[in-house]
């Protein structure tokens, strides 16, 4: 969420506001000046000799150069509009609850499909073994290579490689001329778009500039390992995905509010959200950055720092980075860590109950398929 704008977005809009102020009849400033400064050089008496025999007429004439202007409309305005812009952020805040509550169902539901599968796993397990002796060995150094190099990576990582890969194909997707109008659509979140629910979550995935997408991936590749250690693959995957819509949704709340409006961009959210909950979880751990590794600081220090940062970017109004939605992803990982870990992840097994009977038809287990909720 980190980049504001782009150089597309910038020549699109030029022209939309150079087309409508020609449709309107309103051109830019200076033309304006020079027509205004040739009608009173023509007609300097006429306009006397009209207020004086045409006192009402006049009035007209005098309000028309204020519906010109732009301040005062839009300070007679600004009331209503900000009703209107506050009342846009009802469809996704219901979005943005929905769609949490269902990646936690679905991360309990997961969760327990995965541990039911390796007690089968277990029971199978023999002949599994006989069947391979039985199979003609594979052939091909890069399969054994590749295999290797997977196997050779922890959980966390191993969970993160499906997210880097939709990044990047996300990105390539940027560089199609076709798609640019589907991309802007779609993957840039800006509560100003009729279409405001659905880029909440994709353009969690969306980078336009390449290093932009580097660092990003290389933040979540370092912190994966002990992220998803500390919640499990399947609590970290709903974490993820909802710090990415809920920072979205801080970003909608902060610009709806300050009136700056632009298209954002980025994974940084639900990154942030990763970031403050292992530095919650281990205060004490030793952080480095990457250009300096000879500096290091202790995990709070690197939180307290950086959501004072991000406050201060969007109390300033800084535009480089999206503040907001850094702010929004750092306080949910908190958050959790604090408290959202009781009260969601820790209650999860009435529905995983419910799960289990309704997968067994009702029956009170037995057998394999014994055991409730895990």
């Amino acid at each position: 969420m980190a980049w504001r704008s782009c150089a597309a977005l910038l020549r699109l809009s030029g022209e939309d506001v150079l087309r409508s102020s020609a449709r309107g009849g309103r051109w830019p400033h200076g033309i304006q000046q020079r027509c205004g400064f040739r009608k009173v050089f023509k007609k300097p008496e006429s306009k006397k000799a009209e207020e004086e025999l045409a006192p009402p007429h006049a009035e007209a004439s005098e309000v028309a150069p204020q519906r010109r202007t732009p301040a005062p409309q839009v300070e007679h305005r600004a009331p209503l509009r900000s009703h209107r812009a506050f009342g846009r952020l009802v469809r996704p805040l219901v979005f943005t609850v929905g769609f949490t509550g269902c990646c936690f169902g679905s991360a309990a539901v997961w969760q327990y499909e995965s541990l039911k599968s390796r007690v089968q796993s277990y029971f199978n397990e023999v002949r599994a073994d006989w069947l391979e002796k039985l199979r003609p060995q594979k052939r091909g150094d890069v399969r054994k290579e590749v295999n290797q190099w997977w196997n050779s990576l922890s959980e966390g990582q191993r969970t993160v490689t499906g997210i880097i890969a939709a990044n990047a194909i996300v990105f390539c997707c940027w560089r199609v001329p076709s798609l640019q109008r589907s991309m802007m659509k779609y993957f840039t979140s800006n509560p100003a778009s009729k279409t405001r629910c659905s880029p909440m979550l994709l353009s969690t995935f969306s980078h336009f500039s390449f290093f932009h997408l580097a660092a990003n991936m290389y933040v979540l590749w370092s912190f994966s390992s002990s992220a998803v250690s500390m919640l499990g693959r399947e609590q970290f995957m709903a974490v993820y995905l909802s710090a990415g819509v809920v920072s979205t949704f801080f970003s909608y709340a902060c610009k709806t509010a300050t009136g700056r409006f632009g298209p954002s961009l980025g994974a940084s959210g639900a990154i942030m959200t990763v970031l403050a909950a292992v530095c919650t979880k281990m205060p004490e751990a030793k952080l480095a950055i990457i250009f300096l590794p000879m500096f290091t600081f202790t995990a709070a220090n690197a939180l307290k720092a950086i959501i004072a940062m991000d406050t201060a970017g969007v109390v300033l109004g800084w535009k480089f980075f999206d503040h907001a939605a850094h702010l929004g992803g750092a306080l949910f990982g908190v958050w959790y860590i604090l408290f959202g870990h009781e009260l969601i992840w820790k209650n999860r097994e009435p529905f995983v109950k419910l799960w289990h009977d309704l997968r067994t038809g009702g029956s009170g287990g037995g057998g394999a398929d014994g055991g409730g909720a895990v």
